[in-house]
């Protein structure tokens, strides 16, 4: 009896309920002049950013745009319309996703939504030349404070320009199919 049980175990816990997938959503402010899908225009602009990330030195809010776009699509990515989306995408945007968390000292256990709602706050805060509003945006990323002087540049991050780029590739392949009248995912 109890080996007849402990056979039916595992198909007892594949019956449990699945945990809801994370949401995300980008805030008005976040979307690109004539990129159409916001996705499409923060894939576009992430992928561009961490392909050159010299271009960004000495500008934080577009440095904090682009961390916020990585954390956007890491989640955004995954399911909806871009289901069908290259398999490797999404599990390529969380490795870049945890590669600048580690290396701007975020939490690494924040929603994506709160990196979002903190990196384009604190964005939006620069532009308006307000540091002390922007590092406390940061605050749910880094609630000790002092994130505001690491976002003075973009290091290489090998993992988030591989997984952008992988991103604008599908994209790119999306594109082409539609163009041909061919659905490619």
């Amino acid at each position: 009896m109890l080996r007849r049980s402990l056979i039916l175990l595992p198909l007892l816990a594949a019956c449990a309920p699945m945990p809801a997938p994370e949401a995300v959503s980008l805030p008005a402010a976040a979307a690109t002049a004539g990129a159409g899908d916001p996705t499409r225009g923060a894939i576009l602009a992430a992928s561009a950013a961490f392909a050159s990330p010299a271009t960004l030195a000495g500008d934080p809010a577009a440095v904090a745009t682009a961390l916020a776009q990585l954390e956007y699509l890491a989640v955004a990515l995954d399911g909806g319309p871009w289901r069908d989306m290259d398999p490797l995408v999404v599990p390529m945007l969380r490795q870049g996703r945890a590669e600048a968390r580690a290396a701007f000292g975020f939490n690494p256990d924040a929603s994506a939504q709160a990196a979002v709602d903190a990196l384009y706050g604190a964005a939006a805060a620069l532009r308006a030349r307000n540091p002390a509003g922007a590092e406390a945006a940061l605050l749910p990323l880094a609630p000790d404070g002092g994130a505001l002087p690491r976002l003075a540049g973009l290091p290489t991050l090998p993992q988030a320009i591989a997984g952008t780029a992988r991103a604008r590739a599908a994209l790119t392949a999306r594109s082409r199919g539609a163009r041909d009248g061919r659905q490619i995912f």
